[in-house]
């Protein structure tokens, strides 16, 4: 997000509750889908939510993980449902921003077939290297990477993922190229830059941030405006010299297009209030995650008309490849 985006998200009025009558609010057990495989991150952090919004709504809501083709499969069948209030999405930047400039058969257009009902939170990456690398500051990263005509090589989970993304965001700011190195099996890239075989990577601070305290990687700076509460030691990008390259993943919660606008409020403030409980705001900072209870569906519809045209037009300036 840019600055500019970032305090018009920050500006905006937090949505209210409104005033829903008996039958626009949910009548059954809700069905949370997660796009992804369960055991990580999304999955343990929709557990979690989706347990507490229910013990507010007096309702069940139930996890379903619909893993598949970078999260797009789970997303389509939330788009595709009946449009009741019943059935929720945990989206995220790649199948929701990233995914229609990245995947031919997607069905599904994100901006017209789901509804933004509220904002979970984002979280930075972190900029790592190996203790290999003589660099103790990312302008000595750069520095090298410019004196380098082949490059440095940067790891990441594959085109469109955050990481990928805040690695180009960073190029263009910094005006320096790297060679970038897609993995599929993801749990290799903290080991190979861990063991020098990569230069240098950006990974989120939930699996980063042990490896630095342990003198396993040297982290660099974090890609938010502030720092981060579990690396709170490491500077943010314009402390080290280069402002507007900072890149967040997020996360929200959708519903299909067409939902009412009533059912909408209140499971948007259901959803405030969930993320205002004190056992949720301390899971997600151990993650560190900054948590938007205040980010409502009118503040999130907002923060979406710039970040998805931003998303695409990184991608066009990376000139990424359709899976």
């Amino acid at each position: 997000m840019t600055m500019t985006g970032r305090r018009a998200l920050l500006a905006l009025p937090a949505a209210l509750p409104g005033h829903a009558s008996a039958q626009d609010l949910p009548t059954r057990p809700l069905t949370w889908v997660v796009p992804f495989p369960p055991g990580n991150i999304a999955d343990a952090a929709s557990r979690l939510v989706a347990q507490r919004l229910g013990q507010v709504l007096g309702r069940r809501v139930d996890v379903e993980n619909r893993p598949g083709v970078g999260g797009t499969i789970g997303t389509e069948a939330v788009a595709r449902a009946a449009p009741d209030g019943h059935t929720l999405l945990y989206g995220g930047l790649g199948p929701i921003a990233a995914a229609p400039h990245l995947v031919p058969s997607l069905r599904f257009d994100p901006a017209r077939d789901l509804a933004p009902v509220h904002g979970i939170g984002a979280s930075p990456c972190m900029i790592v290297i190996g203790p290999r690398r003589p660099w103790t500051t990312l302008a000595e990263l750069a520095a090298a990477a410019r004196a380098r005509p082949e490059g440095l090589v940067y790891a990441s989970p594959g085109i469109g993922t955050v990481p990928h993304l805040a690695a180009e965001v960073f190029q263009q700011v910094a005006e320096v190229r790297l060679v970038h190195a897609p993995y599929v099996n993801t749990a290799e890239i903290l080991s190979d830059v861990i063991g020098g075989r990569v230069d240098v990577t950006w990974d989120f601070p939930l699996t980063a941030a042990p490896h630095v305290r342990e003198g396993r990687l040297r982290a660099l700076a974090v890609t938010d405006f502030d720092r981060v509460r579990v690396a709170s030691e490491v500077p943010t990008l314009m402390e080290c010299g280069f402002p507007g390259a900072e890149m967040r993943g997020w996360a929200g919660v959708f519903a299909p297009a067409r939902t009412p606008s009533a059912t909408v409020a209140r499971l948007a403030a259901a959803l405030r209030e969930t993320l205002l409980d004190q056992t949720v705001k301390a899971f997600f900072d151990g993650t560190g995650t900054v948590l938007w209870p205040d980010v409502g569906t009118e503040r999130f519809r907002a923060f979406l008309a710039e970040e998805l045209p931003r998303v695409a037009t990184l991608i066009a300036r990376a000139k990424a490849s359709p899976r």
